[in-house]
């Protein structure tokens, strides 16, 4: 069997030839008499079997010279001809109906009308617009026919809707609660009586008065799901076992809680006297709401400020529609799962999504909104909460976990962002770290290292801010210098080497470093930008050295000082660091770190903690899969990262050669809950004596 040469399109390249004398003679090959005709060749449409037919609920929209179908499983654009409209108008009938296949038989072979049916439904079989026979509403169900709107349901949605209809045939359900009668547990009992299910409604004292747990047996392994509200925030956990269910379902409560109180401020009260009687009036925020109260006095001001709970004023009384519609979602993702459907997650194509980490819905009732965000709980019970991702691609998947870890009510790690800081002259991002937590309450457990809870940083971009200023926030609660994060291993191995050389250098003997010539590294274009910055436009007196880590090693390190005040003073302060392959990129990566640390100071006082000369780890992460023009020379942070990226495995290289790092590590102690969260979203976690491995 010969191959392809892709370079000629398809078409057997001069190489692929047969050799002329092993080509068969003329007089051996088959007429063109034999050879079958065009119309006895296999069609899609001869795939068609009596009953196929159009998903219910597929829309069509008439194009000027094509069709739309849009249906729950997939959608194609139809175009090309003015014709195509009217073909469809001739089968659109018999499509709904399930006569295509008769139809089809009743057409000339070879005619055009024929070839036109047979393309139309080879798209439609692509895309999963068509429903094999027998159709869900012909399967019986134990008590009789199955409901026919729960039959369309299936046909809609289901890859095989005949097994699907009889799994939910042999499903059985319960509904448990503190009190069956309440609202949220008989809205319960309606769904899923209405998708075709028997249900038994069971107390269950030890569940919170919000809380309504759904199971369903028979159909497989038993699924359950939980339904519950956190103030005015309600919530549904991924199907799972009974267990599963209620530690997401008490996680959940308890991170939404805690969401709450951190974004509930109290208010100020301002008092004015002189004017006859003094008056009080009390501001504040409650989440996205803020509030002034009316002037009263000092004390029912302090009491209407603080709803008479000892809190923001609390918002109106959540709708009896919210309760019904947050089970109804339940019931609806329990009966997916137990039919072997789409989880109802995935069919937004939501892109915050992560595939492979279970989805949480999470919804409001003012303003009414509901969304799925990736979401693993504390207790790991199931296998499918096992999970752990293949570290991110590229720097636009690892904001993506980061994203999903810091959703701002159920994320368990701080998600940095801009916020109101100025992005002039370097980009900035700020996150707050929470606050300590004894286990899997609110989050996992989180070491208190004693350091103030906010953190802010800055990058040549704000997606590189984001990123360094997570690892670092995820660093701190880890225990600061016992770990090292990273996006990746390589990442986290450039972050570790880059920080472990950086302190080894600096304890050296002053006599012992090699000073390397300014001629060197003066010239290159970010280090020009970067140092005019801090001593222009910042105003700020510094001096820049560089120094060879060892002799014959391609590896520098760079620090810029504060100028002293005068002679006599010493080294002024430290204000970046840097560790690189090349005297020009360490001192340029120092002076960004100068100027990153003179903006955060001004817009934002002191970070929480010192930042670590990370510089060029990230540089493969970034450039990965971004197209880098050819006029982007070094001037401009995209050719940057690339000719970083281009020569960074081999610095790392370097860096554990000079580390002296033997070949193994020992084996790593039991890590705080948060690695292995972080490791379940893809990102690297290293213990200090791993950091030069």
């Amino acid at each position: 069997m010969t191959g392809t040469n892709p370079g000629t399109g398809g078409r057997a390249s001069g190489d692929d030839r047969p050799p002329l004398d092993d080509r068969p003679p003329l007089d051996d090959r088959p007429p063109l008499d034999d050879r079958p005709p065009l119309d006895a060749r296999p069609h899609p449409g001869d795939r068609l079997r009596p009953g196929d037919r159009l998903r219910p609920g597929t829309a069509v929209t008439p194009l000027r010279a094509g069709l739309h179908l849009r249906g729950r499983r997939g959608s194609v654009t139809l175009e090309g001809s003015t014709a195509v409209p009217v073909v469809w108008g001739l089968l659109e009938e018999p499509l709904r109906t399930g006569g295509l296949a008769q139809f089809r038989e009743g057409l000339e072979p070879g005619s055009s009308v024929r070839t036109a049916v047979d393309t139309l439904v080879g798209r439609l079989v692509e895309h999963d617009l068509l429903v094999p026979a027998p159709p869900a509403a012909g399967t019986p169900a134990p008590t009789g026919p199955a409901d026919p709107a729960v039959a369309r349901w299936i046909d809609a949605t289901a890859a095989h809707p005949a097994d699907a209809a009889a799994a939910l045939a042999t499903a059985r359900a319960e509904v448990l609660a503190r009190d069956p009668a309440s609202p949220a547990a008989t809205a319960a009992v309606r769904a899923l009586e209405a998708g075709g299910v028997p249900v038994t409604p069971t107390r269950d004292p030890g569940l919170p008065g919000d809380r309504v747990l759904l199971t369903v047996r028979g159909a497989g392994r038993d699924r359950t799901v939980a339904a519950g509200r956190s103030g005015s925030t309600g919530y549904v956990t991924a199907p799972g076992s009974a267990a599963q269910a209620r530690a997401d379902a008490a996680a959940l409560e308890a991170r939404l809680a805690h969401a709450a109180d951190a974004d509930s401020e109290a208010g100020a009260a301002l008092t004015v006297r002189g004017a006859g009687r003094g008056r009080t009036v009390a501001a504040g925020r409650s989440g996205s709401t803020g509030y002034v109260t009316a002037p009263a006095g000092p004390a029912r001001a302090r009491a209407e400020g603080e709803g008479g709970q000892g809190g923001a004023p609390q918002p109106h009384g959540t709708p009896g529609a919210f309760a019904a519609l947050l089970v109804g979602a339940a019931a609806h993702r329990l009966l997916c799962a137990a039919a072997a459907l789409p989880d109802p997650a995935a069919e937004g194509d939501d892109p915050r999504l992560l595939p492979g980490i279970p989805a949480v819905l999470l919804a409001d009732a003012r303003p009414a909104r509901a969304d799925h965000h990736s979401w693993l709980g504390p207790r790991r019970i199931d296998a499918d909460r096992h999970v752990r991702l293949a570290p991110p691609a590229d720097l636009t998947e690892a904001l993506r976990r980061i994203a999903a870890l810091g959703e701002p009510r159920c994320g368990p790690l701080p998600e940095p962002l801009p916020g109101d800081l100025p992005q002039l002259p370097v980009p900035l991002a700020t996150c707050t770290l929470p606050d300590p937590g004894p286990g899997p309450g609110p989050g996992p457990a989180i070491r208190d290292t004693g350091t103030p809870r906010t953190l802010t940083g800055g990058a040549p971009r704000l997606d590189l801010a984001r990123l360094e200023l997570f690892c670092r926030a995820a660093e701190l609660l880890l225990g600061d210098d016992a770990f090292t994060v990273g996006a990746g291993p390589g990442h986290a191995r450039g972050r570790a080497l880059r920080h472990a050389a950086a302190r080894r250098l600096a304890a050296a003997a002053p006599d012992g470093r090699t000073v390397v010539d300014p001629a060197r590294w003066s010239g290159h274009p970010q280090l020009r930008h970067w140092w005019k910055t801090l001593t222009d436009r910042l105003d700020i007196a510094a001096r820049l050295e560089v120094h060879r880590a060892a002799p014959r090693a391609h590896a520098y390190r760079a620090v810029v000082r504060r100028t002293p005040a005068g002679p006599g003073h010493g080294p002024g302060p430290v204000l970046g660091e840097a560790v690189e392959a090349t005297p020009g990129d360490a001192a340029a990566f120092a002076a960004l770190a100068a100027v990153t640390a003179a903006a955060v100071t001004a817009a934002a006082g002191p970070s929480a903690a010192r930042p670590r000369p990370s510089g060029g780890a990230v540089a493969p992460l970034a450039a990965a899969g971004a197209r880098t023009a050819a006029w982007e020379d070094l001037g401009w942070s995209g050719g940057w990262l690339a000719d970083l990226a281009g020569r960074e495995e081999a610095f790392q290289d370097t860096l554990h050669r000079l580390s002296g790092a033997a070949p193994a590590a020992p084996a790593p102690a039991p890590a705080p809950a948060p690695a292995g969260l972080l490791r379940s979203f893809g990102f690297t976690v290293l213990r200090t004596a791993e950091e030069t491995r």
